[in-house]
């Protein structure tokens, strides 16, 4: 049975910061998740603009019972240079999701490639000795190009109308995985894997992410988006026969660990 949540002079307080925040889903999940465990701690969606993120991130050291940040759109790669430590994720990535206090300053991490792994592993498929393609270099797309290599992936093509930012990230992936990112496009064909981490699908009349009519029964496809719960490109993927993954198997798989790393229950490791 769900515990009620408390709130009073002990509760601490992690804001979830995004621009904007009305989409995100997390802050009840990770709540409730605290709360079953018996941790007083409550998550808040937070709107902060990206002119107002340096002020914002100061009064919030400030704020002695504010132990954590999870960080959304657009603010994941700007939040790095307010952290004293990054994991090797997320300097590869060029991104945060999460911020933990420690001593005078903030630990920085990239968690969205563990969720949509662990979310794709859930549903039976392993990346590791396949190829993948994945769309979208953003924040989120490149925690998920990270996590692809790490876990083993034979090769990925990345693809991003942003060139420059695709080719950045391409250039920090090959400096941690040799040889293995390259670009890529919209041609589905020859990947085991086909990711999309782009927003594509979230409002209607949007384009999908690849072609889908040449997609093949025997290829897996995740997405991102959690909004509609059936995103346009799992829906396509779907008819043609693929395993899938939509946005919703990603957020379950890692709110749990946001949680944990919240309260302290894990720790995050820095080499």
């Amino acid at each position: 049975m769900a515990q009620p949540l408390r709130i009073d002079g002990e509760t601490r307080f992690f804001p979830i910061i995004g621009h904007p925040i009305r989409q995100v889903k997390s802050p009840a999940s990770l709540s409730q998740i605290m709360a079953d465990r018996g941790f007083n701690g409550m998550v808040v969606p937070i709107h902060v603009l990206p002119q107002d993120l340096r002020d914002w991130l100061a009064q919030a050291a400030a704020v002695q019972n504010c132990p954590g940040i999870v960080v959304t759109v657009p603010h994941k790669g700007p939040c790095l240079e307010f952290c004293t430590h990054l994991t090797a994720r997320a300097r590869a990535s060029g991104a945060v999701n999460i911020m933990i206090r420690r001593d005078s300053g903030w630990i920085g991490d990239a968690t969205d490639g563990q969720g949509y792994l662990d979310g794709i592993a859930a549903q039976g498929f392993v990346v590791a000795g396949r190829p993948a393609l994945l769309v979208g270099t953003g924040g989120a797309g490149s925690a998920i190009a990270y996590e692809i290599l790490a876990r083993g992936a034979s090769e990925l093509a990345l693809h991003d109308i942003d060139h420059s930012r695709r080719d950045a990230l391409i250039a920090r992936l090959n400096a941690a995985f040799p040889r293995k990112a390259r670009v890529g496009g919209t041609d589905p064909r020859g990947f085991a894997l086909v990711a999309n981490a782009t927003p594509l699908g979230m409002r209607e009349g949007d384009a999908l992410p690849v072609q889908t009519d040449l997609l093949t029964p025997d290829q897996f496809v995740a997405d991102v988006v959690t909004r509609p719960a059936i995103p346009p490109l799992i829906a396509a993927a779907r008819a043609k026969g693929c395993s899938t993954m939509p946005g919703s198997g990603m957020f379950e798989a890692q709110a749990v660990l946001l949680a944990e790393l919240l309260m302290g229950v894990r720790q995050i490791a820095l080499e």
